[in-house]
């Protein structure tokens, strides 16, 4: 018989390698076959609620990291959530109406204006299906559970009746209203925006001075006066209607040497202007002003027919300029507020397009309105009223979408009105939890500082704002006219509004005082996507038999605080008077291994498919457990490649585990815990606290914590301490001895429980293991439970005291090095340590009631007091001699032993392995041993 035999090596054919591409894609055409989403939510019916909802990704293209790292981020409570105790179901959703449609359709060489709106939303509808099926299976291949059977869609027609419907109820509350003011217009899309849609970007623009002649100064000033006005935008100087000074500042009328004219300019700019404009100190002041007091003089617009009205603005600053601000009301915030207040006209010279019209003048019309700045300045030199101009670098609005500048325009549109309920909102927010917890006040501070929401979209691709006009263009915006409206899109979806008359989408009979003929038309805007998106916790949560509002949790990107975290909130409040949320977790962004964001034009982006074709999707779920999602992370091929690395080594410690349990049937050889060794009591209750620390951290959804607790357990207590000296017992020890029982009883328990506790994060691996453990009671890990902590009573002093051994330890390892370095040993199992120790450090020993020969890994081990220690060296206050082990080695454990051959019938191995081998293999009796 050969030795070996003697000894209880592991065994298992779960396999070193993961080949995860291909097995996880199998092992999750076997979860949908077998519908174990469907079976676990059928375990947890009756249990309490977790909602989590998913916020809508956009459907346009494969997903990228991010959209990883937010499903994964969802996945990961979900299912932990669905195994503690939970009935968590899952609903992924899309968003599919918008701009980002229709421009990839005309990319592809449609023609909108050609094509017609009911034509164009088809073929829009078509590729929104297609976008969907192509990111469901890259989602689906991240292992993602949920309900893929029956996503919610924003354009299903019961999606749309319902958003229909949430905005009848906001019209009902007197919400809803037709404006006419500035607004971002995108003329690169065609329409107008909310601020959610706008990015910030430098640019240069040509800053202009020119000068504008008093027409009647009030007595104020003379006729022969100039104001020098500032302006960014010389385009809209052909709107221009007004000058803006500040009443409370004061205003220098200037004779610069050698001049025939007098200007006006701010007091507090005028050394800075006087620089620019090259009058030096070479300059008279003839009067200085109150800004009050130029109240309602006009002037001569500098190349139009037309007067020019001083109006008194607070907005202007002395920060840059002249402290004289040309005005526009029709392309800006604050010059159409203080247009209204003055009853100024509202000329819009600009076209949907950005192209100039007739009313700005023959030298404009047909121009396009950055190419006007030029023809502006030249009309400004002929007219000899160009100060100065010059080019300066500042922060501008852009379209989100089509990265292109946008404008301000005022123009008819409806807008949600946000200040009858501003406070209302705020006061929803303090029943909100946020993590990271500046994300309340974020948010706070952009509804506390958010003006009205335009919600109305120049497009056709989305859900018609339900709203018709009388025959004399009277607005109809009627609750039971929507909710009509709502029915006929819940039936036949929204094409309807596109594809019908006005006369036959209202209710039949119906008749209006301003309608005397009977004649109707209705808006031909479109809903804001946001109003679509941030319309879900109505349209789904609150519809939907097997969800709830409000939301226990919603976690989507930082830049929601101004997107569907914000459009959900409003919408939300109005109609039901609450915050649609309980918790609002937000993640960064990703960006790659410099740090720096990632784009498709620098190739640096990492392509989620990529990757799981190459390393699998575990690697990338890991990598999302392994960081701090809270802020931007940083990812790259390099950075997923070490996460492999630390993916093999949770891998190759569950197969240890594997092995060396794999004739451990817990039904006959669990050994309770009061009966275990003392050193696997001690790592039973130390195990049981990592149990409560995970779910703790969990429960907190902070994977990192978890990430970190993990990679320490095993890298530290198991892999560097528990299972370095188990083999020689595992290995060595009766197969049904004490000493062995005990240990995998508890090796048992780490493989079952860590198992559930990796495998909200790696499903595809914990499903892997769970199939390797015929014991196990079903044919699914996500079909158990999390593991319980258990009450094992006051383990303090337990844990305390084992703590304080693993110093021991590492002084006896320190030790040992020392002897390693100095050639005297090898391995430590050929040393002979003696501890020389306090009565503290006795008293601790003693304590343990172990014999920690076997935990130090030494071949023998002497305690003495520290009055012996004579020159023995101390580490880590610890007084420690090493000498070679004395005796001879067993080749079956491989240590020194003194009383070799002590049984005849087993010369090689010492007394304890002969008893061993005498009682468990009777036949190395007749056949011998042969090493």
């Amino acid at each position: 018989m050969k030795m070996k035999e003697t000894l209880n090596l592991g065994k298992t054919k779960f396999p070193m390698r993961g080949n995860l591409p291909q097995k996880e894609a199998e092992r999750e055409n076997v979860w949908f076959e077998n519908k174990v989403y469907e079976q676990r939510q059928k375990l947890n019916e009756g249990k309490p609620s977790f909602m989590l909802h998913d916020g809508p990704p956009y459907a346009n293209g494969n997903i990228h990291i991010g959209h990883a790292m937010n499903k994964i981020s969802k996945d990961i409570i979900v299912r932990y959530k669905s195994m503690n105790g939970f009935y968590a179901p899952f609903v992924p959703g899309w968003d599919t109406h918008g701009l980002p449609i229709e421009q990839q359709l005309t990319k592809a060489g449609k023609d909108r204006k050609q094509a017609g709106p009911v034509k164009w939303r088809k073929m829009a509808a078509e590729f929104a299906d297609k976008q969907v099926k192509t990111q469901m299976a890259d989602f689906k291949r991240l292992g993602i559970s949920g309900d893929w059977d029956h996503p919610y869609i924003t354009k299903q027609p019961e999606y749309e009746a319902e958003q229909v419907r949430v905005f009848g109820k906001m019209a009902d509350r007197g919400l809803i209203y037709r404006g006419k003011k500035p607004v971002f217009w995108s003329w690169s899309s065609e329409s107008a925006l909310a601020m959610a849609e706008i990015e910030y970007h430098d640019v240069t623009s040509t800053s202009v001075s020119f000068a504008e002649q008093v027409k009647d100064g009030h007595d104020v000033l003379d006729n022969d006066t100039y104001f020098i006005v500032w302006t960014t935008t010389p385009w809209t100087i052909p709107a221009s209607e007004a000058i803006a000074v500040n009443p409370n500042f004061k205003y220098d009328v200037v004779l610069p040497a050698g001049s025939d004219r007098k200007f006006v300019v701010a007091d507090a700019l005028l050394g800075t202007a006087a620089k620019e404009y090259g009058w030096g100190e070479d300059y008279e002041i003839v009067k200085t002003v109150q800004g009050s007091e130029l109240d309602r003089i006009t002037a001569q617009h500098p190349y139009m027919d037309r007067d020019i009205l001083v109006i008194e603005g607070e907005h202007v600053t002395a920060d840059a300029g002249t402290g004289l601000v040309h005005t526009a009301p029709g392309f800006g915030e604050d010059d159409f507020a203080i247009g209204q207040a003055y009853d100024l006209p509202i000329l819009m010279n600009v076209d949907d397009r950005g192209y100039m019209t007739e009313e700005a003048g023959p030298d404009f019309e047909g121009v396009f309105y950055e190419d006007a700045n030029e023809v502006s300045l030249r009309k400004l030199e002929e007219n000899n009223a160009l100060i100065k101009a010059q080019e300066i670098t500042h922060s501008y609005p852009f379209d989100w979408r089509t990265k292109k500048p946008v404008i301000f325009r005022a123009v008819p549109q409806w807008f949600a009105s946000i200040e009858p309920i501003r406070q209302e909102i705020l006061d929803s927010l303090d029943n909100v939890e946020f993590q990271p917890e500046w994300g309340h006040k974020r948010l706070a501070n952009m509804i506390r500082d958010r003006g009205d929401w335009v919600i109305s979209r120049q497009r056709v691709w989305g859900v018609p704002l339900p709203i018709f006009y009388a025959e004399d263009g009277t607005e109809i915006v009627d609750k039971a006219i929507i909710d009509h409206v709502a029915d006929l899109v819940a039936d036949h979806g929204s094409d309807i509004w596109f594809e019908k008359e006005a006369e036959d989408l209202l209710p039949a009979g119906y008749t209006n005082e301003h309608s005397p003929n009977g004649h109707f038309t209705k808006e031909t805007d479109i809903m804001d996507v946001w109003f679509d998106s941030g319309s879900s916790h109505t349209a789904v949560m609150a519809q939907r038999p097997e969800l709830s509002f409000p939301e226990d949790v919603v976690l989507e990107g930082s830049d929601q605080y101004r997107g569907w975290f914000n459009s959900s909130l409003i919408t939300s409040v109005a109609i039901h008077d609450e915050a649609p949320y309980r918790r609002v977790i937000s993640q960064g962004f990703t960006l790659d291994g410099n740090g720096d964001k990632m784009s498709k034009s620098i190739g640096n982006t990492v392509s989620p498919n990529d990757i799981t074709k190459k390393m699998g999707a575990e690697i990338i779920r890991l990598w999302v457990a392994s960081v701090d999602t809270s802020g931007d992370v940083r990812v790259s091929e390099d950075i997923l490649s070490k996460t492999s690395d630390v993916y093999r080594k949770i891998r190759n410690t569950m197969r240890y585990l594997l092995s060396n349990t794999s004739d451990f049937v817990p039904a006959e050889n669990t050994v309770a815990y009061a009966d275990l060794t003392p050193v696997d009591q001690y790592f039973y209750a130390n195990f049981n606290q990592l149990v409560a620390n995970l779910k703790a951290a969990y429960d907190a959804y902070d994977f990192q914590t978890v990430y970190k607790l993990l990679i320490n357990f095993i890298n530290v207590d198991l892999s560097a301490f528990y299972l370095d000296f188990a083999k020689d017992i595992l290995y060595v020890e009766a197969p049904n001895g004490h000493a062995r029982r005990s240990l995998q009883t508890v090796l048992y328990k780490i493989l079952v429980d860590l198992d559930k506790l990796i495998l909200p994060i790696l499903p595809h691996t914990a499903e892997e293991i769970f199939d390797y453990l015929p014991n196990e009671a079903g044919d699914f890990a996500y079909l158990t439970e999390m593991p319980v902590v258990e009450d094992l009573g006051d383990v303090t002093d337990l844990l305390a005291r084992w703590q304080q051994f693993m110093g021991v330890r590492d002084a006896v390892n320190k030790a040992l090095e020392v002897a390693r370095d100095d050639k005297l040993i090898g391995k430590p199992s050929e040393a002979a340590i003696t501890l020389y120790l306090t009565e503290a450090q006795q008293a601790l020993i003693d304590s343990l009631g172990q014999d920690i020969r076997v935990l130090l890994m030494v071949s023998q081990l002497h305690l003495a007091t520290v009055a012996e220690a004579g020159d023995a060296n101390e580490f880590d206050g610890y007084r420690i001699l090493v000498e070679h082990a004395a005796g001879e080695v067993s080749p079956r454990d491989r240590m020194y032993h003194l009383d070799l051959g002590a049984d005849p019938d087993f010369p090689m191995l010492s007394a304890h392995e002969a008893e061993i081998v005498r009682e468990n293999y009777p036949e190395a009796l007749t056949e011998g041993l042969a090493d």
